[in-house]
């Protein structure tokens, strides 16, 4: 299987005038772009404090500079590091601590962190073949070729935004570099001018695209051949109301990790009658419900995260197949529909939120004895935070927030705090959120 630089390098023979980026003003083509990101790989490498297997933290914005860096990283041996550019510092440091020490293996591409059960953030490793097998069933599912123009308004920090990114440039179509779905008149703005026939989105993304444009969507129902949509809970309501209003649009919700990106897919059109399910496993995957939770197997799934264990490693498989800590069943069809998350986990908007990271600042204030964080249902977010604290004396909501302000990303902020008498425990001392979601 060739690696995805490999692609974009035979994409640039092929066709080195094609446009491959538009960033603002700025047109780069398919000769151009393998062109910087070989130069890129060459500074990188006549660094005196560069070695093959290195890790390079990134700053992730969604430019064309970030592409070139992204590509030449890894022509250059090295292992990319992506981060959000607006992460907190001790956010940074901690990533930047943890990828300094450890020994590379063979095939590494990225580390790309995620938020853990233990509160810590997750150094998913993930080799070349990882990355070109994700993007090679995206692309199979969806159907993207050399003619799509596509819209990327999502942070390429995670995965769905990097991974729409290595579909589009693999198969040797245009992205156009937005950034975010912010400013709803540049959204439309570049659909006209470059006349998009497709973008990614996260349902909140979608919640505030409704919000600010109403119905606006549908003008471009002849010209939108796919959407693909995923991170996290999307109504039925808003699925029906898209099918009506882009009749002819190949709209297709994944279900995935960054451990396991999108390991199943659903088209709106075509699952008519099983919109709540997730669909079915993806092309070249293979998907199981194992003790009622669903695992996961394919050449897209990380075998490993950065610096632990080999015995801690294999807790998180199942026979061959990732455990992805969704219980869920699957019906005779091979239709995948998701009970719950049996990690506890909060996804706010595609955003993934350690309970323990929240309670950790929210303890340090002073007059809070304890606190434990849930998820709570949201009609845009498809979850929130919702923290529970017992006092040791009075603090208002307005207090807590102006504390946890400068410590946590606003998404992580808790929406609805919840006074109680005690956090409700198990006899070794374990928070029991189920319970307090029933308070």
């Amino acid at each position: 299987m060739l690696t995805i630089e490999q692609q974009i390098e035979r994409n640039a023979q092929r066709m080195p005038e094609k446009v491959a980026l538009i960033c603002k003003d700025t047109r780069v083509s398919y000769g151009e772009l393998w062109e910087r990101c070989c130069e890129a790989a060459k500074t990188l490498q006549n660094d005196a404090g560069f070695y093959k297997g290195k890790r390079v933290v990134l700053a992730a914005a969604g430019n064309a500079e970030f592409v070139y860096q992204y590509f030449g990283t890894h022509l250059a041996g090295g292992i990319c590091v992506p981060i959000d550019p607006d992460t907190k510092p001790a956010r940074r440091e901690y990533i930047e601590r943890i990828v300094a020490t450890g020994a590379p293996s063979d095939g590494m591409a990225d580390i790309m962190f995620t938020t853990g059960t233990t509160g810590a953030p997750k150094g998913v490793v993930l080799t070349h073949e990882n990355i070109a097998a994700s993007a090679r069933n995206i692309n199979a599912y969806i159907g993207n070729d050399a003619d799509d123009v596509e819209l990327l308004a999502l942070p390429v920090s995670h995965s769905f935004g990097l991974g729409r990114l290595r579909c589009v440039l693999s198969k040797g179509g245009t992205m156009v570099l937005l950034g975010t779905f912010a400013n709803v008149k540049r959204f439309f703005a570049a659909m006209e001018e470059h006349h998009v026939t497709g973008f990614g989105m996260v349902p909140a993304g979608w919640a505030y695209l409704k919000m600010m444009s109403r119905d606006k969507i549908r003008n471009y129902a002849g010209q939108l051949k796919y959407i693909e949509i995923g991170s996290s809970f999307m109504s039925v309501e808003d699925k029906k109301m898209l099918m009506e209003w882009l009749p002819n649009t190949r709209i297709c919700m994944h279900y995935g990790l960054t451990e396991a990106s999108r390991s199943a897919f659903m088209e709106f059109h075509e699952y008519a009658e099983n919109l709540s399910s997730i669909g079915k496993a993806a092309p070249n995957v293979d998907i199981r419900i194992i003790d009622g939770e669903i695992c996961v197997k394919g050449e897209h799934v990380t075998q490993r995260y950065w610096n632990e264990s080999p015995k801690r490693i294999a807790q998180d498989f199942h026979d061959g197949y990732f455990r992805t800590g969704d219980s869920g069943w699957m019906d005779e069809d091979g239709h995948i529909y998701i009970k719950g998350r049996i990690k506890e986990i909060i996804n706010v908007g595609g955003e993934k939120v350690s309970p323990m990271e929240v309670e950790d600042v929210l303890n340090a204030i002073p007059q809070i004895k304890e606190s434990a964080c849930c998820a709570m249902p949201d009609m845009v977010m498809g979850e929130v935070v919702e923290a529970f604290i017992v006092e040791k004396e009075p603090v208002t909501d307005a207090e807590i927030k102006e504390i946890i302000k400068p410590q946590l990303e606003n998404y992580k902020w808790p929406k609805r705090i919840v006074r109680v008498d005690a956090i409700p425990k198990t006899s070794s001392g374990k928070i029991q959120r189920l319970q307090l979601k029933e308070v």
